[in-house]
């Protein structure tokens, strides 16, 4: 894992497009059905925020929801889990360890081996295909 960093407002603005920044840094929430475009060839999921390693392909699953859906992060330590109340709902909001980014929530209807399902932001993620893996981080 890589070390905690911070940016400013203004730096997290400069790299980031609005809805990127809307998910991202204020916690909004994509329109569902935008990020079905992502390639279904064996690679990783990365924070768009700071690149780190967040899930693979192979724990991709299509959960019918219109938004990205893993069963579990590439580690425990890549992802942190929040109690999010808003909405006057109550869900766990997963964020990027490393760069505190708003990545989805996390419910318990999905498939085995764990019966998770990671809802995530496909703005809040970048794909890097398996052969660029190694370059990337």
């Amino acid at each position: 894992m890589h070390e905690k960093f911070t940016k400013t407002d203004a730096e997290w603005r400069a790299e980031l497009n609005d809805l990127e920044y809307k998910v991202l840094r204020k916690k909004g929430t994509e329109r569902a059905g935008t990020h079905d475009n992502f390639p279904k060839t064996p690679g990783i999921f990365h924070c768009r925020g700071c690149g780190q390693e967040l899930f693979t392909q192979g724990a991709k699953f299509e959960s019918g929801t219109g938004w990205p859906s893993f069963y579990e992060p590439i580690t425990r330590e890549a992802v942190e889990e929040h109690e999010d109340r808003s909405f006057f709902m109550r869900r766990t909001e997963i964020t990027c360890s490393r760069c505190g980014g708003h990545l989805g929530h996390v419910f318990p209807d999905g498939p085995a081996p764990t019966g998770l399902r990671y809802c995530m932001n496909g703005v809040a993620l970048t794909f890097a295909e398996e052969k660029d893996a190694a370059k990337t981080g």
